[in-house]
């Protein structure tokens, strides 16, 4: 008699290689966890790599409300160039001399980016406009205007200025940067708005994504290491690093399990997601407050 197989409900944290889609990831988890239930919390563009957050079997309901948290980055940009794709892997479009540049304009071009800004996405990016992927319209030639979005910046650094020979002659510079900010802000923009703000234009040359939420790299494995050993974070565990904690006694887990709308603690007004815990300390239910009382937003109990 066979061994039947069960794949652990839980989160995955990944380090992903360079050159792989975030959809290409999950095809390979789903074969590394043998499940189809594997799904991503946001996507990171191919030329990036770094922290991609899987999530397994029914740990898939938490992922909607972990792509929404702070993410951070290690990047390079080239101030000299700019891209069609405004990075490294779009062809380039225009090039001009940026040994000029001082490093108090970087600093007042990257200030001017920090804090909460209107962002226009990268035309070659997953960005849906009237309904069509922006790639898919900037790939078919089309002409069209992407409309900026509000992002937070909270955090933009530059670490180290090189100068630099790009491949056809022009002098560049090569800023070492970090960065932390809110879901949906597009790095490779940010490259490209600070060349622009400079006169000299930019894009990205590298980028690794070193946090996503709670879950930072250390905690990431490669492919080739899932494959030898599946690291999977309990559902229980990833949830409770990610959310505000609301420990129920067993009336009131008996009650929330069979769709009674529990009163919430005052605590937790506002607090977005909260993960509900019975007395054993297993994940009942991903909850908001609303109106004093819990809505459910994901059941696991």
């Amino acid at each position: 008699m066979t061994e039947k197989h069960t794949t652990p409900d839980g989160l995955v944290i990944v380090d992903k290689p360079s050159g792989f889609t975030s959809h290409d990831v999950v095809a390979k988890m789903r074969g590394i966890a043998r499940t189809r239930r594997v799904g991503h919390a946001g996507t990171l563009d191919p030329m990036a790599t770094g922290v991609l957050v899987l999530g397994v079997e029914r740990a898939t309901k938490l992922l909607g409300h972990l792509a929404l948290t702070e993410k951070e980055y290690l990047g390079t940009i080239r101030l000299g160039q700019t891209t069609l794709t405004d990075d490294a892997e779009g062809e380039i479009t225009g090039s001009r001399d940026a040994s000029k540049v001082t490093r108090e304009a970087i600093d007042a071009g990257v200030a001017k980016l920090s804090g909460d800004i209107m962002q226009v996405p990268s035309k070659v990016s997953a960005i849906k406009i009237k309904g069509v992927r922006s790639y898919k319209r900037a790939r078919e030639g089309e002409d069209f205007e992407i409309p900026a979005r509000p992002v937070t910046v909270s955090s933009f650094a530059v670490y180290d200025v090189r100068d630099a020979v790009a491949d056809d002659g022009t002098p560049v510079l090569d800023l070492v940067v970090s960065v932390t900010c809110s879901s949906g802000t597009y790095i490779r923009a940010l490259a490209r708005d600070l060349g622009a703000d400079l006169g000299v234009g930019g894009h990205l040359t590298a980028l690794r994504r070193t946090r996503v939420g709670p879950y930072k790299l250390d905690r990431a494995r490669t492919l080739d290491q899932l494959q030898q050993e599946l690291t999977v974070m309990p559902v229980a565990d990833a949830a409770g690093a990610a959310f505000p904690r609301w420990d129920v006694d067993t009336k009131r887990a008996r009650l929330l399990t069979n769709g009674v709308r529990l009163e919430m603690p005052e605590e937790y007004a506002g607090a977005g997601a909260v993960a509900v815990f019975d007395p054993d300390g297993r994940l009942l239910a991903l909850v908001e407050e609303q109106k004093g009382k819990a809505k459910s937003l994901a059941v696991f109990g």
